[in-house]
């Protein structure tokens, strides 16, 4: 029996791409193994979002090639469709696979013999306009759901719609039918991803027309038997509408946590970015949230360094979070992207700036979680413990996502408990009382 062996770079997206492509060489007769164990072939799935996802692919397959110099390595995602003569031209890749090809791997691989050179087989991004269904087992506690995909917006520091194409979504039918195909495998929390999940219903049935919108998507899926927990991945907040945030705050299984891309705080930036929002909008969208589900918890996306962003607006975007009621952020520093209008622009921030303003906002995260994991110490909240042992603990995160430990105890792996949050650890983790048994852990 061949062995593949799989390596995932960047979002939940990637990863519920891999598992289905993972399943499909099973189906054709491989063992998946683990990419640090001896392959006859090396699956790398790539990401273009940052640079140092970039970078990481050559000391990836110099990894793979070290533990096995004959595999045949194959290279997919978002940076093979966006750069596949750049990474075709890395010692050790046989084969490189755009946005549609890599649905279709089997179709290119033969008999894994290594070729002198790789070749490549990556279509014009405007033909990837077909929709490919997919999700991730990444434990046996939760998965990833895979509802959309592509994009129609035009970020001007973005290259995922050069490397994913156009907005399309999955049917509702299927999505419905992969959400009972999960809970059967006894796994208790679905984390919905896509590129803009919040345009889920467009190109369902091969048009532009939302037969279904993301909040049909949201109360269809509460519907359905046996899911314990249902999660929102990251969604644009002019997306985001009132009806979802209040449907949400009384289901039957959607839990309170949102995650909500801001990218700045300064209404100049936001309009450079051509982001479809300004700041006001923002603001309601966190308030309505409060209103309805006090102690939710909400994340927010922001990239420091944008062109043209003076002091003034850093600050700006500073004190704009530090102000709002939120719990967490993703702060990302912004990099030149080739063929985005961003990369072109005047004023670029220098890198030592850049990265003096990501290291005050990731201070500000730090001092917003630990400001909500206290508001949240003496509530009862539901836990969904997972599988690993971590130095003698075991971790799991609460409906509203805060992370508690507990002393290992292989029982609760991928169980829900009720438990008092009793204080928040060195480490930054919550300790709690089981509500049921009373012991303290």
């Amino acid at each position: 029996m061949k062995k593949v062996a799989f390596y995932t770079l960047g979002c939940k997206l990637n990863f519920s791409e891999t598992s289905t492509i993972a399943r499909d060489f099973k189906n054709d007769g491989y063992q998946r193994v683990d990419f640090t164990e001896k392959a006859d072939m090396y699956v790398i799935n790539t990401c273009s979002v940052t640079e140092n996802a970039d970078k990481r692919f050559k000391s990836i397959v110099r990894q793979a090639m070290k533990i096995n110099p004959e595999a045949f390595v194959a290279a997919i995602g978002c940076y093979a469709q966006l750069k596949p003569e750049q990474l075709a031209a890395v010692d050790g890749v046989d084969l490189v696979l755009g946005a549609t090809e890599k649905f279709k791997i089997a179709d290119y691989i033969n008999d894994l013999t290594k070729n002198d050179y790789g070749q490549v087989h990556a279509c014009e991004i405007e033909e990837a306009d077909f929709y490919v269904g997919s999700y991730a087992i990444g434990d046996r506690t939760r998965a990833f759901l895979k509802v959309q995909d592509g994009c129609d917006y035009k970020c001007t520091f973005c290259t995922i719609p050069l490397a994913r194409g156009i907005s399309r979504s999955d049917t509702l039918e299927n999505v419905l039918r992969n959400a009972k195909e999960i809970s059967e495998k006894g796994i208790k929390e679905i984390v919905l991803t896509g590129v803009n999940i919040g345009d889920f219903g467009k190109g369902e049935f091969g048009n532009k027309k939302h037969e279904h919108t993301f909040l049909d998507l949201v109360q269809a899926l509460d519907r359905v038997e046996g899911i314990h927990r249902l999660r929102i991945s990251s969604i644009e907040p002019n997306l985001l509408k009132n009806e979802t945030i209040d449907f949400v705050a009384k289901s039957k299984s959607f839990v309170p946590h949102f995650h909500i891309p801001l990218q700045s705080g300064s209404d100049v930036i936001l309009k450079q970015m051509k982001r479809r929002y300004l700041s006001s909008l923002y603001v309601d969208r966190v308030n309505r949230i409060r209103q309805t589900m006090p102690h939710a918890c909400i994340g927010v996306d922001v990239i420091v360094g944008f062109p043209g962003e003076t002091d003034e607006h850093f600050l700006e975007t500073y004190h704009f979070l530090n102000e709002l009621d939120i719990s967490y952020l993703h702060v990302f520093t912004y990099s030149e992207r080739d063929n985005t209008p961003a990369a072109s622009m005047e004023d670029p921030v220098p890198l030592k700036v850049r990265g003096k303003r990501s290291k005050m906002l990731r201070g500000l995260s730090v001092k917003k979680r630990r400001a909500f994991y206290e508001s949240q110490l003496g509530t009862t909240r539901t836990v969904l413990f997972e599988g690993e042992n971590k130095e003698g603990y075991i971790h799991g995160f609460t409906e509203n996502y805060v992370k508690v430990k507990s002393p290992w105890n292989p029982d609760l792996v991928n169980t829900l408990h009720e438990v008092e949050l009793t204080g928040i650890d060195v480490d930054g983790c919550v300790r709690v009382q089981f509500v049921e048994s009373g012991i303290k852990a």
